[in-house]
C-alpha cells in the first residue's frame, strides 16, 4: 500500500507493446502509460526520453523476430525472399504496421533486410538510387496492403455483417458495368484473397532489369 510500482525500461515498453497492441496507436502518450502502470508521466521519462524512443524500443524489441537465414544466391531469387520474410514477419504483428505508418522510425535492428533487398538490386544490376526505389517500392507496398489488412482484421464482424446485408454488387447494371455485374456476388471472396506474393513478384519483375 502506498508503494509505486517499480518501474524498468523493460516493464515500460513491454506495457506500451500492449496497449498498441490492443487499443491502436491513438491510445498511446506518456500520461497514459503512466496511468496503466500506475506511476506518474514524470517516472517514465528517468528510462525513456520521449515518445519516439518509446516507440523506438518497442519496434527493437521485435525486429529480432525477423528471422536471418541463408538466402538464395540468385539476386533476383534473393530479393523476392527477402521481401517475402519482411511480409509475413509483419503480418504476424499486424499492430506494428500502424506505427510504422504513423511513425516512420528507422530501426536499426531490422535495416540488415534493407540491405539484403537494396544490395540484391544492386546485384540485378540496378544503380544505387534505382535499388533504393525497389526497396521503397516494395516497402509501401507491404505497408499498404498490412494496413489494409490489419483495418479488416479489426472490423471483421461489422464488415462481414454489413456485407451479407448489401445487395450492391449482386444488383449492378449489366449494361453499364458489364464486368462488374458478372462478377456479382463473387466480388466479396475475390477482394479478399490473399494475393501478396504474386504482387511481390510482379513488382520485383517489374523494378529490376529484365535478363
Amino acid at each position: 500500500m502506498g508503494r509505486p510500482p517499480r518501474l524498468s525500461r523493460e516493464s515500460i515498453v513491454t506495457a506500451a507493446e500492449r496497449l498498441l497492441r490492443d487499443e491502436g496507436t491513438d491510445s498511446l502518450s506518456m500520461r497514459r502509460l503512466a496511468k496503466e502502470l500506475g506511476s506518474t508521466p514524470m517516472a517514465l521519462y528517468h528510462h525513456v526520453r520521449d515518445k519516439d524512443e518509446l516507440l523506438l524500443l518497442v519496434l527493437e524489441s521485435h525486429a529480432q523476430y525477423i528471422p536471418r537465414r541463408e538466402f538464395p544466391t540468385d539476386p533476383r531469387e534473393r530479393l523476392l525472399d527477402a521481401a517475402l520474410i519482411l511480409y509475413d514477419g509483419l503480418a504476424e504483428r499486424l499492430w506494428i504496421i500502424e506505427v510504422l505508418a504513423t511513425d516512420p522510425l528507422v530501426v536499426p535492428s531490422a535495416m540488415w533486410m534493407v540491405e539484403v533487398i537494396v544490395a540484391a538490386a544492386v546485384d540485378c544490376g540496378c544503380t544505387i538510387e534505382e535499388a533504393v526505389d525497389v526497396y521503397r517500392t516494395i516497402w509501401y507496398y507491404i505497408l499498404g496492403d498490412l494496413s489494409v489488412r490489419a483495418s479488416h482484421e479489426r472490423r471483421r464482424s461489422r464488415i462481414e455483417a454489413a456485407a451479407a446485408a448489401d445487395p450492391v454488387m449482386p444488383q449492378l447494371d449489366a449494361n453499364a458495368l458489364p464486368t462488374l455485374a458478372a462478377i456479382g456476388d463473387q466480388w466479396g471472396e475475390l477482394t479478399t484473397r490473399d494475393t501478396h506474393r504474386k504482387g511481390l513478384e510482379a513488382i520485383v519483375n517489374g523494378l529490376l532489369p529484365q535478363q
